[in-house]
């Protein structure tokens, strides 16, 4: 009989513990995983949860079992794969993480040689059907050699315990323990001139995450380096209970902490990162934060001046300053589809030297136009150097010419018919039409852009407008109004 599984999801793999992903599952996935890809070679990972080890060492038994060796580089960010994947020439990788949801979830992050991204019509739904159709009796003979005929207990699993024997891996040959730190942390500096920083005081907050290793291993080389950067460090021991909450910046009541003490120490600015670390979120010298779309404008524009033939990658719900920027600047702008698969994808085929979203991702053509958490601020950095500005200074003009609402999320009874009703309204009036994702119209000197969630109803709104807040804030209010109408 097959057997249903429900953590699939368009990108990746995401489910609720015991419910939808347990080592069972976990073991399935590791096998399809290698049978679909014909992977030898793989190397894995996992965040601070207490759950991603144990689904690690079964998601590695179901690999070894396929015929794959396995690296495990042990607790990691998703960057930290996708660059172990390039850097070691295998097969495939895969990091276990929930990254930023609650903490009864967990999830994988899945990718091909050279990290290419694996999604639904790319291979993920193959594995799904690949781990669905595996012989039970097979599974549960195997999970019994692995676990020495331990009962898997869901209450001590969700705790942390892990159940399949990291020692029986080792034995089989296929399974190895090893680091890319000092590989990952030198590829990561050579984004920058060291020579070209000054002295800085820089807030970072780490959630309790994975962020904070990697960090500590730049650090270590910068100060073996003479580079003047102090570090203030918040949340910064991985922990995967999250005594301080869930790792996640883009939510405004969870950014305090970090704000605080950037105004605290008199930081120069502040970095807090999700708890995979793959989303780079930034606070200027008094605390405030800056919106990712803005940033996204700001790296472009360091990217263009060491190459005007750059090409610039970007999302279709805000957009306006970055295309200002990229066009004054003389280099490209190409808007793609929302999503790491999309972005990746139009980056690849465009050979763009970088893409970034609204959201905080931020993508690199000599990273296997994979995004990054480490690669924006050390950029930033350099940028606070060398233009000698803050970081509040290089960002208040383009807030003041290209105010933006953020994004806001309304949870509907009926999604479509909010959007239907919004289409009706607007789309007559609009002189632009644009549906690279979702519903994007332009007025002149205001837009917005309207998406639906994939997975829930949800609506999400963006609203910007040329150089009038008050026209900005004016049109949000109109809008939600029209749309939350039920």
């Amino acid at each position: 009989m097959t057997k249903s599984i429900t953590c699939f999801k368009a990108y990746d793999i995401r489910g609720e513990l015991n419910s939808q992903l347990n080592e069972e599952v976990a073991y399935r996935i590791g096998y399809a995983f290698a049978q679909e890809l014909s992977a030898r070679t793989v190397v894995v990972g996992s965040d601070v949860r207490l759950t991603s080890t144990p689904l690690k060492l079964a998601l590695t038994a179901g690999l070894i079992d396929a015929g794959a060796n396995v690296t495990d580089i042990g607790m990691a960010g998703t960057e930290e794969i996708y660059f172990a994947t390039k850097h070691l020439g295998v097969d495939g990788g895969i990091e276990v993480t929930a990254s930023h949801n609650p903490i009864n979830y967990n999830g994988m992050k899945l990718v091909k040689a050279g990290s290419i991204p694996i999604s639904g019509d790319t291979g993920l739904n193959a594995i799904k059907e690949k781990a669905e159709l595996l012989d039970d009796h097979r599974v549960t003979t195997r999970l019994a050699h692995y676990t020495q005929q331990q009962p898997i207990d869901a209450d001590a699993f969700f705790n942390g315990t892990a159940h399949v024997k990291k020692d029986l891996l080792i034995e089989s040959g296929s399974y190895v323990e090893d680091s890319c730190m000092e590989a990952y942390v030198e590829h990561m500096l050579s984004y920058v001139n060291l020579d070209n920083f000054k002295p800085l005081k820089i807030v970072v907050n780490a959630g309790n995450g994975a962020a904070g290793n990697a960090l500590d291993a730049i650090e270590s080389e910068l100060a073996s380096r003479n580079i003047p950067i102090t570090f203030i460090k918040v949340h910064h021991e991985a922990d995967g209970t999250f005594p301080n909450g869930i790792p996640n910046p883009l939510l405004p009541e969870n950014r305090a902490d970090t704000a605080d003490a950037v105004k605290a120490h008199s930081a120069d600015f502040g970095i807090a990162w999700d708890g995979d670390f793959d989303r780079c979120f930034l606070f200027d010298a008094d605390g405030q934060f800056i919106e990712g779309y803005y940033i996204v404008g700001l790296l472009a524009a360091a990217f263009i001046a060491k190459d005007k033939n750059s090409k610039i990658i970007y999302d279709p719900r805000v957009y306006w300053n970055t295309e200002d920027i990229v066009e004054n600047a003389g280099g490209t702008p190409i808007k793609s589809k929302t999503g790491h698969a999309f972005i990746k994808e139009r980056m690849r085929k465009e050979d763009a030297v970088y893409g970034g979203e609204m959201s905080a991702h931020h993508y690199f053509r000599d990273f296997a136009y994979c995004d990054s958490g480490m690669i924006p601020w050390l950029l930033i950095a350099e940028l606070v150097s060398v233009k000698q500005q803050s970081l509040a200074s290089m960002v208040k003009a383009r807030i003041e010419a290209f105010p933006s609402s953020g994004e806001i999320n309304s949870k509907l009874k009926d999604a479509d018919a909010a959007l239907e009703r919004v289409t009706n309204t607007y789309k007559p009036q609009a002189s632009v039409v644009d549906t690279t994702d979702g519903l994007g119209l332009e007025f002149g000197n205001w837009r917005f852009n309207l998406r639906k969630s994939n997975t829930e109803p949800v609506i999400r709104l963006n609203v910007e407008s040329r150089g009038d807040i008050a026209l900005m804030e004016e049109k949000t209010e109109e809008l939600l109004a029209a749309i939350r109408a039920e």
